[in-house]
């Protein structure tokens, strides 16, 4: 959360002449609730379930860039089928990072709007070390603070 997996994936995908999916948004169209509604309505079991047939739906996508949710890659082998279907990408930022991002847009982020400035670094630290075992499995990292597109592309050339 925070990365800017939607940002930087609507202009690549606008670069390449591909279509854009974010998976969290197809989420809120197929069900008609918030993620974060569902998450806490139904738990995060039946959440993360129904999150990756969602991803596993993509596979049949061709010339698309999708955005994940930030736990879609580390549940029932996510990383995996989608390094094995596509080419992955981490966009790695320092927690101190990813705080700065998310305090300017706690309005907006109904999951850590009501967490003091303590919590939030908490929380984004306990997230990171959960998944960046998964996420260091992504076939490309690049830094979330210096990346353009046409960088990007170069390195999703190699």
């Amino acid at each position: 959360m925070g990365a800017g997996k939607t940002t930087l994936g609507k202009k690549l995908a606008r670069k390449l002449g591909y279509s854009f999916y974010d998976i969290d948004k197809a989420f809120e169209q197929k069900y008609k609730t918030s993620v974060d509604l569902f998450f806490h309505k139904y738990g995060e079991e039946v959440f993360r379930q129904l999150e990756h047939e969602l991803l596993v739906s993509t596979f049949q996508f061709t010339n698309t860039v999708i955005s994940t949710g930030g736990g879609t890659p580390c549940f029932y082998n996510g990383m995996e089928l989608i390094n094995k279907n596509g080419i992955s990408l981490y966009i790695k930022l320092s927690p101190e990072a990813l705080y700065r991002r998310l305090t300017e847009a706690k309005k907006r982020r109904p999951l850590v709007a009501k967490k003091s400035e303590d919590e939030l670094k908490q929380f984004i630290k306990e997230k990171l070390e959960e998944r960046e075992e998964y996420y260091l499995r992504a076939k490309h990292q690049i830094s979330g603070i210096s990346v353009n597109t046409n960088n990007l592309i170069k390195i999703l050339n190699t």
